[in-house]
């Protein structure tokens, strides 16, 4: 069963955000001319080795449920993300909403472990809805 992606119209994941440079140093935007393909997705990055780091194991650098939102994914749904609120735990990206309507990371890390289990269980069941806005 294929996971939605979270991604634009032009099959941009992370927002065109370089997945490696989470783990580097700070997100940072992507180059649009040095690109990769995994899945659906097309992602960006700012140099050819972190394109090359990322072909190597892109399953090491890819965010968690889609590059959704973590907390909305713990309550069953897809929600958009802000690429530079984000969080790495165990070698895993985790991303998060943060907008008008607030900031989710800090619900995350209030219970981390909790929210965690149930967006892996969502996940996995694969029936999470993209709410009304």
């Amino acid at each position: 069963m294929s996971r939605p992606i979270n991604l634009t119209e032009q099959n941009i994941a992370i927002s065109g955000y370089d997945p490696v440079s989470y783990f580097v140093d700070e997100p940072q935007p992507g180059n649009p001319d040095i690109t990769a393909t995994y899945g659906e997705a097309t992602y960006y990055f700012v140099n050819a080795e972190n394109k090359a780091k990322f072909e190597a194991e892109p399953e090491a650098y890819v965010p968690q449920y889609g590059g959704f939102c973590a907390v909305a994914a713990s309550e069953g749904k897809l929600f958009p993300i802000n690429p530079e609120t984000y969080k790495i735990t165990d070698n895993k990206l985790y991303l998060f909403y943060n907008g008008e309507a607030g900031n989710t990371k800090p619900q995350w890390e209030a219970d981390e472990v909790t929210m965690k289990a149930n967006a892996d269980a969502a996940w996995a069941r694969g029936n999470l809805i993209v709410p009304e806005m």
